[in-house]
């Protein structure tokens, strides 16, 4: 029954894999983590088949280091799990098992078949909703997305097993969808950024086939739920190719069911240029293993939206402040539609947004209680890029970064000067009410509190 499924979605696969020596290739098990080669020999020792699984397994034939090791087994989780002291099975979809090893988490999952796209748990477009079917392991090469994420390595023996011609496809560098590709991405539209994630960040030719019904299954992501989006979509920005996947996703039509109106900001030449700077120097950080902030990435590729919105508001007459706040919101919201932002996310974002306006303000005791915020570093590093795009003058953050090094007398003498006060535009504070027989000390006026155009956005 299994093998009419797969025929009909275009899978073509050997019931016997086609077994290569490891060493052929120049993969050995001194590749592989302790832990995965520890879960690894537990499940042989127990007569189960086990062996490392998909990216790994590629990657090292790629000659990059993998992220993490995930491990594949004909035992069920309920089998698994009493092997080990510390094991966990978890999942909704499909159900698999965390192992604890050492600092290690090792996930492991049973075997599954493909599930038939006409079942009950599969929606209107084809999308499956559950996929706990288990199978044999050919069953499971076949349910894969991709052919190079479709081998198995055996560390233990030091073989890698081949049902689908993935290791013709990793000599190619070539990306390949198995089965047929309509039917694949209906069923889970997601594989299509994966597709051009993986093409970007592992140099691989998307394959013709592959390719060709991409841009007429994009809007499908719009049936994707916005919190898995925005895990495939951080997947995707932290991958250390966040630029060329950007401009991959962009060629193929996909960033409208995540980032709508990024077209409508990179037309413009000051925002395709700091959304590009941003990119580079989150790429540069990945690749130098530096930490990334999420909430920063997404304040930049989101600023403009923000921007243009405030503009709006402030044309209207409303007050900067408000403005600025009720633009962020508005921004938010309407990503929120298509790509679910963690709050926690937001609400660092929004800082960083809120304090652009007072690195304008460089008189008084401002610039101080700037320094002071919590946010300042992460909101002085977006001032920097904006000034490095063009949307504000260098010398600005020339002036933030000599102030944040500089001694009291040095910083004293940095200060601008008052523009309310030198031309005279003075506001007085309303005088405090008296206090009975306060005499006539209370009624000393309160010195002005001179105010300049920027400090409206304070």
């Amino acid at each position: 029954m299994i093998m009419r499924f797969l025929t009909r979605l275009g899978i073509r696969i050997k019931s016997k894999p086609t077994i290569a020596p490891a060493s052929t290739y120049g993969v050995s098990a001194a590749g592989v983590s302790p832990g995965a080669l520890q879960v690894i020999e537990r499940l042989q020792a127990k007569n189960y088949q086990a062996f490392i699984v998909g990216g790994a397994v590629r990657d090292l034939l790629l000659g990059v280091k993998p992220k993490d090791f995930d491990v594949a087994t004909n035992a069920t989780p309920e089998e698994i799990k009493p092997l080990f002291r510390r094991a966990f099975i978890i999942g909704r979809r499909f159900r698999l098992v965390h192992v604890l090893v050492g600092a290690e988490t090792i996930e492991v999952s049973t075997f599954r078949a493909a599930k038939d796209v006409s079942d009950p748990e599969a929606d209107e477009h084809g999308r499956i909703l559950s996929d706990n079917v288990y199978g044999k392991q050919a069953d499971d090469a076949a349910r894969r997305d991709f052919t190079v994420n479709a081998l198995y390595y055996d560390p233990v023996g030091e073989q890698i097993w081949d049902y689908l011609g993935s290791l013709k496809d990793i000599k190619a560098r070539q990306l390949r969808l198995i089965g047929d590709p309509e039917t694949r991405f209906r069923e889970d539209p997601v594989r299509m950024l994966r597709a051009v994630r993986l093409s970007a960040k592992l140099n691989l030719t998307i394959a013709a086939k592959t390719r060709a019904p991409i841009k007429q299954l994009a809007p499908l992501l719009s049936n994707v739920p916005p919190s898995r989006l925005f895990d495939e979509t951080l997947k995707l920005l932290l991958s250390g190719y966040a630029l060329a996947t950007l401009s991959a996703m962009r060629r193929e039509g996909l960033h409208h069911g995540i980032l709508p109106l990024l077209d409508i900001v990179l037309e413009q030449p000051m925002g395709q240029r700091f959304i590009e700077l941003a990119l580079a120097d989150t790429d540069e950080r990945v690749t130098s293993g530096k930490p990334v902030s999420p909430s920063f990435l997404f304040a930049t590729l989101l600023w403009h939206e923000v921007l243009q919105a405030w503009e709006a508001r402030k044309q209207k007459g409303e007050r900067p402040v408000p403005a600025l706040h009720a633009a962020m919101d508005e921004v938010i919201e309407r990503q929120g539609e298509r790509l679910a932002i963690p709050k926690r996310f937001v609400g660092v974002m929004k800082e960083v947004w809120v304090l652009q306006p007072r690195f304008e303000q460089r008189s008084g005791q401002r610039p101080f209680r700037l320094l002071e915020t919590e946010r300042f570093r992460a909101a002085y590093d977006f001032l920097w890029l904006r000034c490095k795009s063009g949307e504000m003058p260098v010398e600005l953050a020339d002036w933030w970064l000599a102030f944040q090094d500089a001694d009291a007398e040095r910083r004293a003498d940095m200060l601008k000067p008052d523009e309310g006060r030198a031309t005279g535009n003075t506001r007085r504070r309303r005088r405090p009410r008296k206090n009975k027989g306060a005499g006539d000390a209370a009624d000393a006026a309160v010195d002005a509190a001179p105010q300049s155009p920027a400090a409206a956005s304070e």
